[in-house]
């Protein structure tokens, strides 16, 4: 559905003139005029309002009964009144209800100091109570989940918490038990609320009812400061405030950003902050000495860098994770081009041509994250938006659910989505640009059939999809992950063939594998291409080709390749061919342990200074919300440390004039400035520089069909990557228990023919190697494949394996 238009009209409260869009809810209209009208129950973002409060009763003209302001849309000419001794009198009841059996906790509740229900009991309350009874009692805290305590007795009812669970998150787990006086928020089933977005509820929550249990006690309103800053836990890049108390930050809120996160966390970022402080951190460089890594000086570590790198002169290959802002990744790839005659720079999992980079990035094709709720149709291609970028996971649910926004998903693991998905097609694992090649052929009318077989997917779903896609409209939004790049050619064909080149509200939206993928490849860490996508004077190796190569030296910026990239095995002797490897990290992980000779202490993201890249082209600004921990230092400023140390002076004194000499390196980030990014930043396409973006210098090509493996007895491997892998969650003792273990997801099908059932151990194994997961039995999944987790710690990670087939062998 179209964004909607809205005649603007006039209408008056208290007395005073205000225009506002027709039929905007009088209590966000009264705010346009400097009123506030009281409420508990509503919040524009969970939807249409429910009137169960009634604290914004107010008076309308030519209405007997008071009205609620909350379901109240303002008309032209409308007159309101909110200071009557109605309205007073009805409020102050309203309070003194809602005071009966609210407890007293104000001076040891954690919400005390910023609470609705304190700022109305002032404000609109009548300042005593008529009322000396005791008041109810209940066991408190409960645990709702272990992230999340309930307090019963303070709850007003005003359902917020349980609409979110239902019509937001749709998890479904919270209801209202009961009814009447007895009415309490508990789960359907009486199981911990545990959800990727559970967190939420905390903040929705107007009184002190639902609170953080790692918060719980640490903090009063007045103890601490807020600084805004961005979440680079994943790629949705949410804004957030960071409550910081001592240099020490307690906990992290949404700063509402309706174009990036529409005001929602998930739960890692939201409570992942606990691992900025544990002691596993690294904090102090460290060098291997006598076998093991020990802490050591600055200097020496910036000495031990540069001289071991200086010796692999031409023969240093540097990896860019995720994490990596733009300032560290130009800096890196200058220092590796200019300092060190080296052109093997990269930051993709998946490898693709410079010239699909430039294809698929063209400013005309560029979709938005606000265009998912708005698009006629949106294709998720690929990806897994829950574990790869999770709040557009809520935002695409958001479009279906209230703007009829059709949804049609195409991956080879079943999605969260596929219950909201008005057609949903399987493919082989690691088809996806084989797939898209299939469907871009099915929409332009060709013969099909036969690479839907190679791909691994029923033909006759194929043709539904795209008939499906045809009719939906013309505002079509396709978000693809970092494994369907390689299918450029269909992806440019799909948009091309859909009319979706220029057409606002409508286009591509990558997905990538690491936070700041896109910025990454923009600011020239790619093999293949300088700052600016422009072409580099010479190729270098993939971060693929890296491990089979014969590199001397390796640089690894917010990345272990033992972890974080496939092929585990040659990775291993990738590093422990190199002689030397100087890593950035925040936490000893497998390869950095073992392989490391200098680690740098890597920044938080509470700690960093920088620009980020967000996957629809907003470029973001990170500002420091702590000071450093123990001696971790800028990283941008470790970089040109090193690179003096190397004899190429970079110029940069500040993290400003890192961005100066990016933006002028960048031709279509020309015109951007930290002033002008602010706290909301800028989507580039919409700045002046955006006409300089190129093009590619050969159009991509179609792949070649190569068909699903598959071998009698075996069975095909996919794998993914959990919202929860990462050592962030493995070190913060509120998320430990969500780490994940390792499963292997299959169809009830291939588990009646293996023998096994639901919660089995087996090993899944090839080419000699094993892994020991837990059977986990899912109707989606398409029989023939199985799928195991990748980027987990330990010896059960997805990465070791190497091969498109496996068996599976019960313990």
């Amino acid at each position: 559905m179209p964004r909607p238009r809205h005649r603007t009209i006039t209408f008056s409260i208290d007395g005073r003139e205000v225009q506002a869009p027709e039929n905007m809810m009088l209590v966000d209209a009264a705010k346009l005029g400097d009123v506030e009208i009281p409420v508990f129950c509503y919040e524009p973002k969970l939807g249409q309002p429910v009137g169960a409060c009634r604290m914004c009763l107010v008076e309308v003209e030519g209405i007997p009964k008071l009205q609620t302001g909350c379901s109240t849309p303002v008309k032209d000419g409308m007159v309101v009144h909110t200071q009557t001794e109605r309205v007073r009198e009805a409020q102050a009841a309203v309070v003194e209800f809602l005071l009966v059996n609210h407890p007293l906790d104000c001076p040891v509740c954690d919400k005390g100091g910023e609470c609705p229900l304190q700022d109305i009991s002032f404000g609109w309350g009548g300042g005593r109570s008529r009322f000396i009874e005791p008041k109810r009692h209940f066991q408190k805290p409960l645990e709702l989940s272990p992230l999340i305590a309930i307090d019963r007795e303070r709850c007003i009812l005003c359902y917020r918490c349980v609409r979110y669970s239902q019509e937001v998150a749709e998890d479904y787990q919270l209801v209202l038990q009961e009814r009447g006086a007895a009415t309490y928020v508990a789960t359907f089933d009486g199981h911990p609320y545990v959800a990727p977005f559970s967190g939420n509820i905390i903040e929705l929550c107007p009184v002190g009812a639902l609170t953080s249990r790692p918060y719980r006690f640490r903090a009063r309103p007045w103890d601490i400061e807020s600084a805004g800053s961005l979440c680079t836990l994943c790629p949705a890049q949410c804004n957030v405030y960071f409550t910081v108390r001592d240099d020490r930050v307690m906990r992290v809120l949404a700063r509402d950003h309706e174009g990036v996160d529409d005001g929602w966390l998930c739960d890692k970022g939201r409570f992942a902050y606990q691992a900025i402080h544990v002691d596993e951190r690294v904090t102090q460089p460290m060098v291997r000495d006598g076998g093991e890594l020990r802490p050591v000086s600055w200097e020496r570590a910036i000495a031990e860098a540069a001289a071991g790198l200086g010796r692999a002169r031409g023969s240093v290959g540097a990896i860019a994770g995720g994490e990596t802002t733009n300032e560290e990744g130009f800096l890196l790839q200058r220092i590796m081009r200019e300092a060190l005659n080296s052109p093997h720079v990269d930051c993709q999992r998946t490898p693709a041509s410079a010239d699909a980079h430039r294809a698929l990035g063209a400013p005309a094709l560029q979709a938005s994250v606000p265009d998912l709720e708005f698009a006629h149709a949106v294709l998720v291609l690929d990806c897994e938006p829950v574990d790869d970028m999770p709040i557009i996971d809520l935002r695409i649910r958001k479009g279906v659910r209230r703007h009829r926004v059709r949804l049609a998903v195409a991956t080879s693991r079943p999605s969260s989505l596929d219950a909201n998905a008005e057609a949903f097609v399987r493919f082989a694992p690691g088809q996806g640009a084989a797939f898209a090649e299939t469907l871009a052929g099915a929409l332009a009318g060709e013969p099909f059939e036969g690479r839907a077989s190679a791909a691994g997917a029923d033909a006759r779903a194929v043709r539904a999809l795209a008939d499906m896609l045809r009719d939906a409209g013309e505002d079509i939004v396709i978000v693809y992950g970092e494994r369907a790049l390689t299918g450029a050619h269909a992806l440019i064909k799909l948009a091309d063939g859909f009319g979706l080149r220029d057409r606002p509200g409508a286009g591509l939206l990558h997905v990538p594998a690491g936070t700041n993928g896109r910025g990454l490849r923009e600011v020239g860490v790619l093999p293949d291409a300088g700052p600016g996508l422009a072409p580099a004077a010479a190729n270098g190796m993939t971060a693929a080709e890296m491990a089979g190569g014969d590199l001397t030296a390796l640089w690894l910026l917010h990345v272990d390749p033992l972890r974080d990239a496939p092929d585990h095995a040659a990775w291993e002797r990738a590093l422990d061919r190199a002689t030397t490897v100087v890593a950035h990290a925040a936490f000893l992980t497998e390869g950095i342990r073992e392989h490391a000779t200098v680690v740098f202490p890597a920044e938080s993201h509470a700690e960093k200074e920088g620009t980020v890249t967000h996957p629809d082209g907003r470029v973001q600004r990170l500002r420091p919300a702590i000071g450093h921990q123990g001696e971790t230092r800028f990283e941008w400023q470790v970089l040109a440390d090193v690179s003096r140390r190397l004899g190429l002076d970079l110029g940069v004194h500040t993290a400003g004039m890192v961005f100066a000499q990016l933006t002028e390196a960048v031709p279509f980030y020309a015109g951007l400035t930290l002033d002008g990014l602010g706290g909301r930043g800028v989507r580039w396409h919409e700045a002046a520089g955006a006409s300089s973006f190129p093009r590619p210098q050969r159009a991509p090509e179609a792949e070649p069909p190569h068909p699903a493996p598959h071998a009698d007895g075996a069975l095909r491997l996919g794998t993914f990557r959990s919202i929860w892998a990462g050592p962030e969650v493995e070190v913060s003792p509120a998320l430990q228990f969500l780490a994940p273990r390792q499963r292997v997801e299959m169809s009830p099908e291939d588990a009646r023919r293996l023998g096994v059932d639901e919660g089995d151990r087996v090993r899944v194994g090839a080419n000699g190697t094993r892994v020991s997961a837990t059977v986990a039995l899912r109707s989606g999944t398409p029989p023939g494949s199985v799928f195991l987790q990748e980027a987990l710690g330990g010896a059960d990670s997805a990465n070791l394996l190497s091969g498109p087939t496996v068996r599976v062998e019960k313990v």
